[in-house]
């Protein structure tokens, strides 16, 4: 829903008609490969280790799945991003709504299929770190107006997605071609490199490459994690999805059946352990993580005969959902829970969020190097569980759906609503431990074309005091920004699209990563470039709360360690929480009158009398706002907060 007094800008040619044949068609759209493709010539195992077939596209972003019937409702084909016209780079059409694009820069020299993005502050300047197939580059983002390439560094390996930590870069290599020199081409099991590099950033100008970690299965993504107290000493969760090495090219790695070997590479993760001093001796501290297996670690693993490590099983294609259930109509092939694609850990709360090919898994990280399983869901509509978000406060979590495997499109008109979508779960505590209960899905509300790769990916939150609001990317359907506040009814308030890069035929493109980063949204396209947009103003979000946001600052961002949101004491974060409750419609009048009245008072105050006798009202005014829902808890608190400050 697009509220007529939002602002909306769109560019195409005069009488560009809306493109409509699409919605009586099924197109099957795999005419290339998908955007995580191993290296060529790379060697795919003929079965996961226990004997069970995989699809073609293994080691991929994702498997690909059948194509569906016709869907039971279908998204909007009255919007501006409907039709636009395709080209490469900036020369597409461009519809946008309450977001602005501020600068784009070309693919570097010698990028190829930008993937994902970090951020990082250095010596007053900020940069954004974009990894792509053939290395990583770095952009000087201080003016997001004006970015400035800075470094390129070429290390073909894929997917390169990248994290930061003071001056340790650290980048996944999934691909049999990856090479320990970084040069291309003649990899053997002498050269090859399938792991963790790890490069010192200290010099920006010249990254230095260390020893880095080999792992039996690459490393497809990866998680920093780190534990609260803990300062000299960081873990790395490596999420790997494709072929295992024989162990006479890494000793221990296996692709037995777990039914005969307990050490087998399958259905496990691996946690690597480094000391911050010394990263150069950055090692693996646990090979075979277990948090699929029957127990949710590695307690089971002596019962692998039993079948205990593989814990997450499932039958093939999903159990459809009853009609009338909100969730219909399931029936999803999906690929069976052998590997995790991405993790996110909060070490604030003591969780993580897998997302792990047919399960959303909660994990368990207060003893990092032994995360453990204590919650996971199944969804039918869900085809490869990719990523995964928690809101700030840790009550809810969005798994999206790489439907398609990056490569498809996923978002034409028959395409159903619940496929290759968003779905948000409140994470919920129980007697047993918390659990995760299905609250809705999102997915763009609008029909995108066949020669648009479009499906569910990685985005990052906005920090928004008293709103739950998320940026994401849509490869080829763009870019969006949607408040999951209610859990049960996501809206989507803002968004930027372009055409096709290609109108002929579809082509591995769009925004792999778009994520917020102190003010400004970066989004990492794969086929144009990096780009970056600012929020506007407007009904669904306005200049009070972009502010408010835009006071957030982190010197260091990397949206899989995801950090709490901690806004400054300020008038600007009270009057943002106040404007929250007012939105979530959780004050009466006459508290909401009181509450704007004595926080005005407050910042007109000049004398220390006039000062402390506005602190007491501010902590009066609090204990008006009593209820217990996030909004009038967060209020509640900004006001003691800012009465403390106001009395100094």
């Amino acid at each position: 829903m697009h509220p007529s007094t939002h602002r909306t800008t769109t560019t195409r040619p005069p009488g560009r008609l809306v493109v409509l044949a699409l919605s009586v068609l099924l197109v099957l759209g795999l005419a290339v490969p998908a955007v995580a493709l191993p290296t060529a010539g790379e060697d795919l195992p003929a079965d996961d280790g226990d004997g069970q077939p995989l699809d073609e596209s293994h080691g991929m972003e994702s498997i690909g799945a059948e194509e569906a019937a016709l869907a039971p409702e279908y998204p909007t084909t009255d919007d501006p991003r409907v039709g636009l016209p395709g080209g490469p780079g900036n020369t597409a059409g461009e519809a946008s709504l309450n977001m602005q694009r501020l600068a784009s820069m070309p693919l570097a020299p010698g990028a190829s299929t930008n993937s994902d993005l970090a951020f990082f502050e250095r010596d007053g300047r900020r940069y954004a770190v974009s990894g792509n197939y053939n290395g990583f580059n770095l952009y000087d983002v201080t003016d997001p107006a004006a970015p400035v390439h800075t470094t390129s560094v070429i290390c073909p390996g894929s997917q390169n997605d990248v994290s930061v930590h003071g001056d340790l870069l650290f980048m996944s290599v999934e691909s049999t071609g990856g090479k320990i020199d970084c040069t291309s081409g003649g990899a053997t099991p002498a050269n090859r490199f399938r792991g963790i590099r790890i490069w010192d950033i200290s010099d920006l100008t010249t990254p230095v490459q260390l020893p880095g970690v080999q792992t039996c299965r690459g490393s497809h993504t990866h998680t920093i994690v780190t534990k609260p107290g803990v300062e000299d000493t960081l873990w790395i969760y490596v999420s790997m999805t494709s072929s295992v090495r024989a162990a006479t090219e890494l000793e221990g790695c296996s692709n037995a059946s777990s039914l005969v070997d307990p050490n087998t590479s399958n259905f496990s993760i691996t946690v690597i352990e480094v000391p911050l001093a010394a990263p150069e001796t950055a090692a693996i501290v646990n090979r075979n993580a277990r948090i699929m297996s029957t127990c949710g670690d590695n307690s089971c693993e002596a019962d692998h005969a039993n079948g205990s490590l593989n814990g997450l099983a499932f039958p093939n294609p999903q159990p459809n959902y009853p009609e009338g259930s909100g969730r219909e109509p399931g029936g999803q092939n999906a690929s069976q829970t052998s590997a995790c694609h991405d993790i996110t850990a909060y070490p604030a709360i003591g969780l993580a969020a897998g997302a792990c090919q047919g399960d959303g898994l909660l994990l368990d990280i207060t003893d990092p190097p032994n995360p453990r399983r204590i919650a996971n869901v199944r969804d039918f509509n869900f085809a490869y569980w990719h990523s995964a978000t928690f809101n700030n406060d840790g009550t809810k979590v969005i798994f999206t759906d790489e439907w398609g495997g990056g490569s498809g499109a996923r978002c034409r008109a028959t395409d159903p609503l619940s496929w290759g979508a968003n779905a948000i779960f409140d994470i919920v505590q129980t007697p047993d431990g918390p659990t995760m209960e299905w609250r809705s899905y999102f997915k763009l509300p609008m029909v995108q074309t066949a020669q648009e790769n479009c499906v569910a990916h990685n985005g990052s939150l906005v920090p928004v005091p008293g709103r739950d609001i998320m940026v994401q990317a849509w490869y080829q359907g763009g870019t969006t920004v949607f408040d999951f506040t209610d859990s049960a009814n996501p809206v989507e308030i803002a968004y930027f699209d372009r055409g096709p890069v290609n109108p002929a035929s579809i082509v591995t493109g769009g925004f792999w990563s778009s994520y917020w980063w102190n003010g400004t949204i970066v989004g990492n396209e794969i086929a144009r470039g990096v780009d970056t947009f600012a929020l506007t103003p407007s009904p669904a979000l306005t200049q009070l709360e972009l502010d408010a946001a835009r006071q957030v600052v982190t010197s260091t961002t990397n949206v899989q360690h995801q950090q709490p949101i901690v806004w400054p004491t300020t008038y600007l974060t009270v009057r943002a929480w106040h404007a929250a409750a007012d939105r979530a419609g959780v004050l009466a009048a006459n508290t909401s009158a009181n509450v704007k009245k004595f926080v005005d008072r407050a910042e007109a105050a000049t004398s220390p009398a006039s000062r402390n006798n506005a602190a007491a009202q501010l902590r009066a005014v609090s204990n008006q706002v009593s209820g217990d829902s996030s909004q009038e808890v967060g209020l509640r608190n900004a006001l003691l907060a800012l009465a403390d400050v106001v009395a100094r």
